[in-house]
């Protein structure tokens, strides 16, 4: 649901959906203690209007059904970009998009009307304004709002809320035993 109380969602509307698996992966284990339906969220995010393209954006950390998620990513119809974890002299672990997430955004813009960012990041609150401001996009951010930004919800023309509907967009975890 739109937070100023209507969406503008068009059927024509050209759509980019750029989703930051990592925000949304960590958000829904430590919140939900559950995985995300990726399959779920971007259907949601589309919602009917013409999908022109949509990544998931993945860090690459050699753990146990890696490649099968990315495959699962790609058969729902996202393209996977994924970059290797940097391991730092320490043990210090970093992985994250938010530059190439920021770059991809601002180079389609000029071909979509609407842009989805799938985070609640709010590193992307620049990037939001830029999108809305400089490059004319309406600029919609999907997150569970428990661990999103509260400036990057303002900054959204739109914000769909995942913890409205959980059982919508996740799955839960097997306990094995």
């Amino acid at each position: 649901m739109n937070k100023k109380g209507s969406s503008i969602l068009f059927k024509q509307q050209r759509v980019g959906v750029f989703v930051d698996v990592q925000n949304l992966y960590y958000s829904a284990k430590n919140i939900y203690k559950s995985k995300v339906n990726f399959n779920t969220v971007l259907k949601e995010a589309v919602k009917g209007r013409h999908l022109i393209r949509a990544f998931a954006y993945v860090i690459k950390a050699d753990v146990k059904d890696e490649e099968n998620f990315f495959e699962a990513l790609k058969s729902f119809g996202y393209e996977v970009k994924a970059k290797d974890l940097q391991v730092f002299y320490g043990g210090a672990k970093k992985g994250d998009w938010d530059i190439g997430i920021a770059m991809d955004t601002i180079e389609l813009a000029s071909k979509l009307d609407a842009i989805v960012l799938v985070s609640g990041d709010g590193d992307f609150v620049p990037l939001v304004q830029h999108l809305k401001h400089a490059l004319g996009c309406y600029v919609e951010v999907m997150a569970f709002s428990k661990s999103s930004s509260q400036k990057l919800v303002e900054e959204a023309d739109n914000f769909i809320n995942l913890d409205q509907n959980p059982k919508k967009f996740l799955i839960p975890v097997s306990k094995k035993k």
